[in-house]
């Protein structure tokens, strides 16, 4: 008979079908199992819609109806106690008369923070944890980040030359840009995007590539663009501006919304990478990736202010000059593999603020 770690790991699988489109929720995923044998699944399937725990009892077959309160139920998230979008989970638990919940990891918002748990025993409520806390939290490690930390998951990515080289020199007047990966490593940084909130980039990225930053070539909703602009220096014919998704300009003139447009004042004198984060907080952006200029990078990775970083490196091409890349510290390779003559390695840090 199957153990209660292998229905968590189904809880899991099924929580990543929400991906993409229940933030800033966190994916969870929910199993009913009686005797042995599952009687009801679920997910939490749309940001606003039930939550999985409703979506798993709602699967129930008719006729196995009057098995749900001899069942235990396993869930990947502490099911929640407070009203939102939808009533608490907790709740639904109880009137079932569920007599056992096996709780993947505890939710650390606010709203919520054992308070599920509590409910759920003052109930006479059996509730279970076990050891998988920790691979449950890293399923959801955008929300846990967001809601701990008050900033979002913070991604840093570049691709480079095999003698790490990330842009040809700049030039007054002049630059042309340096095309690094391939084809297939296009499509996964396009995919990379479609799964966070936000990208970010400097003011001479946005001027000197005038990357799009969507992700046009994989599907689902672009990010939210933010680029550095002082000065608002930045012509508005660039792609950045064109209204493809909705853009945050980082600057010392103004706050305005103009359409797809958000103008943020920030100060530039000091913390100001600190203060875009801020920013995202409060526009509830649980996830950013930064992808550029060499010196925006450095500035997260100087800070402290990294959870994840990807690099993609050209190993056929050698660039006689160029942007070095930014330097990494207190980074751990963790996982790597080949796209043709590219090569991708993913880092964790040390240690994050």
């Amino acid at each position: 008979m199957p153990d209660d770690y292998t229905y968590i790991k189904r809880c899991l699988e099924l929580a990543a079908k929400g991906s993409r489109h229940v933030a800033p929720n966190p994916m969870v995923g929910a199993v009913l199992v009686h005797a042995g044998r599952i009687i009801g699944e679920g997910w939490h399937r749309q940001y606003g819609g039930p939550h999985a725990e409703v979506n798993c009892i709602d699967s129930v077959k008719p006729e196995e109806a009057h098995l749900i309160g001899s069942a235990t139920m396993y869930v990947s998230l502490e099911p929640c106690s407070h009203y939102g979008k939808t009533p608490p989970c907790a709740d639904l638990i109880i009137q079932q008369k569920i007599k056992k919940v096996v709780i993947g990891c505890v939710d650390s918002f606010a709203k919520v923070n054992g308070g599920g748990i509590a409910k759920l025993r003052n109930a006479g409520v059996e509730v279970v944890l076990g050891n998988w806390q920790e691979e449950c939290r890293t399923f959801n490690k955008r929300f846990f980040t967001f809601h701990e930390k008050k900033r979002p998951y913070i991604i840093l990515k570049w691709a480079q030359t095999a003698n790490r080289k990330i842009a040809p020199a700049i030039q007054i007047g002049a630059h042309e840009r340096l095309f690094i990966s391939n084809d297939l490593s296009d499509r996964l940084v396009h995919q990379w995007r479609s799964e966070e909130a936000a990208i970010m980039v400097g003011k001479n990225t946005a001027l000197l590539d005038n990357p799009s930053l969507t992700n046009r070539l994989w599907s689902g909703k672009n990010p939210v663009r933010m680029v550095m602009d002082k000065k608002l220096e930045l012509p508005s014919h660039l792609s950045i501006f064109n209204n493809e998704a909705k853009t945050f300009i980082f600057n010392q003139l103004k706050d305005e919304t103009a359409g797809h447009l958000h103008y943020i004042k920030i100060a530039f004198e000091e913390n100001v990478l600190q203060q875009v984060l801020n920013q995202c907080f409060e526009h509830n952006i649980q996830s950013l990736i930064v992808e550029g200029g060499a010196r925006l990078l450095q500035s997260f990775v100087d800070e402290g202010l990294w959870d994840e970083c990807r690099t993609i490196t050209a190993k056929s091409i050698v660039a006689p000059s160029g942007l070095d890349a930014p330097v990494l510290r207190n980074a751990v390779p963790v996982q790597s593999y080949n796209l043709l003559n590219d090569e991708i390695v993913f880092y964790t840090p040390v240690g994050t603020k």
